[in-house]
């Protein structure tokens, strides 16, 4: 995923994406073998940092 995106993480099942220049973070689960993206949370990174959506 690096590779293709290299402003993303993983964290746990979850892959962070840098999106707005930077201003928001877009957070997803991959399902590679089902060519499927869920996305859960989409935050500014005041809400990111609060770390909340790790429980999700």
């Amino acid at each position: 995923m690096k590779s293709l995106f290299p402003a993303t993480d993983k964290v746990g099942s979850f892959h962070i994406f840098d999106i707005g220049s930077n201003k928001l973070r877009l957070i997803a689960v991959v399902q590679y073998q089902a060519k499927r993206v869920y996305i859960r949370y989409i935050l500014d990174h005041k809400e990111y940092d609060k770390g909340k959506w790790k429980k999700g």
